[in-house]
C-alpha cells in the first residue's frame, strides 16, 4: 500500500472523526454555557475585536477549509498513521478539557470578547492558579493536536495564527484587568500567562 511521505502532496487529509466530535461537542457546550453570564458593563470596540478574531478565523479556515487554500499547503509535514493517529486526538481532548475546566471555573464572568461584567470577579483559583489565560492555553493545545491529527502544513500554519490571536487578546484583557482590579498586578507577576511555569 502506498503512503505519502512528509514532503509529498496529495488529497487533503480530513480531520479524524474523533477530533471532529471533540470540537463539535466543545462548540455546543460553549454556545449553551454562553447564555448564563453576567451583564456586560464595558466591552471592546468592533475594531479591537477584529484584531484578534480575524486571526482566529484564519486559523479555523486553515484547519477546516482545505479546498480554499493553495495546493502546496496540503503537503504533509508528518507521515500518515502510526502513534500520531492517537497523539493528535489525545492533545485535542486534553486541550479542550482544560478549556472547559477553566470556563466552568470562570463561571458567569466569562465572555467571548474583552469585557468587564457587572460585579466582575477576579478568578485566581482552579486552572487560574497555573496560568492567567487557561482557556487560551487549552485552545492552543487543541489546535496543536488538530495539526498533528491532520499532518499537513496548512494545519501547522494554523497554530501560529491562533497563538498570535490569543496573545493580542490576552494583552487587551490584561490592560483592562489592571485597571479594574488593583490586585491583578501582583497576580500577573506570580502567574504565567499561557504556559505554566514558562510563559
Amino acid at each position: 500500500m502506498m503512503t505519502l511521505n512528509p514532503t509529498q502532496g496529495g488529497a487533503h487529509s480530513p480531520i479524524s472523526p474523533v477530533v471532529s466530535v471533540l470540537w463539535i461537542a466543545w462548540l455546543v457546550y460553549w454556545v449553551v454555557s454562553a447564555r448564563d453570564v453576567k451583564v456586560t458593563r464595558w466591552h471592546e470596540s468592533l475594531s479591537s475585536q477584529l484584531r484578534h478574531k480575524a486571526l482566529l478565523l484564519a486559523a479555523a479556515l486553515l484547519l477546516a477549509a482545505p479546498g480554499l487554500l493553495p495546493r502546496v499547503l496540503s503537503r504533509r509535514f508528518l507521515p500518515i498513521g502510526g502513534p500520531l493517529g492517537v497523539i493528535g486526538p489525545v492533545l485535542v481532548a486534553a486541550g479542550l478539557g482544560f478549556a472547559v475546566w477553566a470556563r466552568r471555573h470562570l463561571g458567569r464572568n466569562w465572555s467571548a470578547s474583552v469585557v468587564v461584567k457587572e460585579g466582575h470577579a477576579l478568578v485566581t483559583s482552579g486552572p487560574y492558579r497555573y496560568v492567567r489565560h487557561p482557556i487560551y492555553t487549552g485552545m492552543l493545545l487543541a489546535f496543536l493536536g488538530t495539526a498533528v491529527a491532520i499532518g499537513e502544513w496548512r494545519a501547522l500554519l494554523a497554530v501560529p495564527f491562533a497563538v498570535l490571536s490569543f496573545i493580542i487578546k490576552s494583552r487587551m484583557e490584561e490592560g483592562r484587568m489592571v485597571e479594574t482590579f488593583p490586585q491583578y498586578e501582583q497576580y500577573r507577576r506570580g502567574t504565567a500567562a499561557l504556559v505554566p511555569y514558562v510563559y
